[in-house]
C-alpha cells in the first residue's frame, strides 16, 4: 500500500477502507442499536460535526447544527477533544452539558483516526440546568424555538456514569481491531504493480517464518537486489525489512490468540531470530510491548489461563 505523504491524507485514506469493512459496518450497526447511541469514525484533523445526520444524532444537537454560532462552538469542542484524545479515549462537555467522547485508533506511533460517539447526558436532565443552556443560547444570538429547543433537550439519551464508562471501553477493545486492521491493509492492500511485486508479496508470506534476505526475494522473481529494493519501495511504500517486520508481527499477533502459546514461541514461529530484537520492532509496530499486548487481549477472553 502506497502511502499519502502526509498524515492528513494517510488518516483519510485508512478511515475511507475502514468504514467499509464489514467489521465496521457490523459494529456501527450493533452499537447504536444497543446503546442508542451514534457512533461514527473521523480521520485525523477532520474537523466537522462527526455525529450530523447519524441516526441516533441527539435532536438537540440537530436543532443545534442548522445555527452557525452554536455550531462553531461544537467545532472549537471537537477541535479541542482531538488534541486530548490522541493516546487514551478523552471525553469533554459542551456548553449544553452533552459529554462527547473520542478513542483514538492507532498503528504502531501513528494516530491513523477517532472512534466518536457522544451527544449523551450522564445525569437526568432538569428546568433549572436548561434555563442556563438556554441564557448561553440567547447569548450566541441564535434564533431558536426555545420551546422546541427544550423538548428536544429533554429527549436527550441519559446513561449513568457507569454505564457510560463500559460504553468507552467497549469502543477502546474496538479500537484496538481497528489498529490490527489498518495495519493489515498496509501489508495487504493490493496496488497497481508489477507481476513480479505480487509474486515477491507471496513469497514473503510463504517463507517469513524462515532467516530471509533481500537478495533472496529479489532472485526468487528473477531480478537484481538493486532493482528489486527500489520497485518493492516504490509499490509497498516501505522498505522491504520494513514489510518483512509487519508480516512477522501480524504472525505474532495471530498466534497470541492462542492463550497458551508463550510470545517467546511465537515470535521465533514468526522468523524473528532473537527476542531482543522482536521485542523492538513489535512496540515500533504495534506501539506497544508484546506483554501489554497480550494482557490486553486475555482481558477480552475471561476465564482463560495464558501461557507466560
Amino acid at each position: 500500500m502506497s502511502l499519502p505523504e502526509s498524515p492528513e491524507k494517510r488518516s483519510r485514506a485508512v478511515v475511507s477502507q475502514l468504514k467499509e469493512s464489514k467489521i465496521f459496518k457490523d459494529y456501527q450497526d450493533a452499537f447504536r442499536e444497543t446503546t442508542g447511541l451514534p457512533l461514527n469514525l473521523r480521520p485525523v484533523a477532520g474537523f466537522d460535526l462527526p455525529h450530523h445526520k447519524d441516526p441516533n444524532e441527539n435532536p438537540f444537537c440537530a436543532l443545534m447544527a442548522k445555527s452557525n454560532h452554536t455550531c462553531a462552538a461544537c467545532l472549537q469542542l471537537q477541535e479541542k477533544l482531538e488534541k486530548e484524545a490522541c493516546m487514551e479515549p478523552k471525553t469533554l462537555k459542551c456548553f449544553a452539558g452533552l459529554c462527547d467522547a473520542a478513542v483514538p485508533v492507532r498503528v504502531g506511533e501513528n494516530l491513523v483516526a477517532f472512534l466518536q460517539t457522544g451527544q449523551v447526558l450522564t445525569h437526568s436532565p432538569t428546568k433549572k440546568q436548561f434555563t442556563t443552556v438556554s441564557r448561553q443560547i440567547l447569548k450566541y444570538g441564535t434564533e431558536v424555538d426555545l420551546k422546541k429547543l427544550e423538548e428536544s433537550w429533554f429527549q436527550s439519551r441519559v446513561v449513568n456514569k457507569r454505564q457510560y464508562e463500559s460504553i468507552i471501553r467497549l469502543l477502546a477493545i474496538f479500537a484496538q481491531h481497528l489498529s490490527a486492521l489498518s495495519n493489515q491493509l498496509i501489508v495487504r492492500e493490493e496496488t497497481a504493480e508489477s507481476p513480479a511485486i505480487s509474486r515477491a508479496r507471496q513469497y514473503i508470506a510463504e517463507h517469513h517464518s524462515d532467516e530471509m534476505s533481500l537478495e533472496e526475494v529479489a532472485k526468487a522473481v528473477n531480478m537484481s537486489a538493486f532493482y528489486f529494493c527500489k520497485m518493492f519501495k516504490k509499490a509497498t511504500g516501505m522498505t522491504f525489512t520494513d514489510y518483512l517486520a509487519r508480516v512477522r508481527v501480524e504472525k505474532v499477533k495471530n498466534l497470541l490468540l492462542n492463550p497458551h502459546k508463550r510470545i517467546s514461541e511465537a515470535a521465533f514461529e514468526a522468523g524473528f531470530q532473537s527476542l531482543s530484537q522482536f521485542n523492538r520492532v513489535f512496540r515500533k509496530i504495534a506501539g506497544e510491548a508484546p506483554t501489554a499486548y497480550r494482557e490486553r487481549i486475555e482481558g477480552t477472553t475471561p476465564g482463560v489461563r495464558r501461557a507466560g
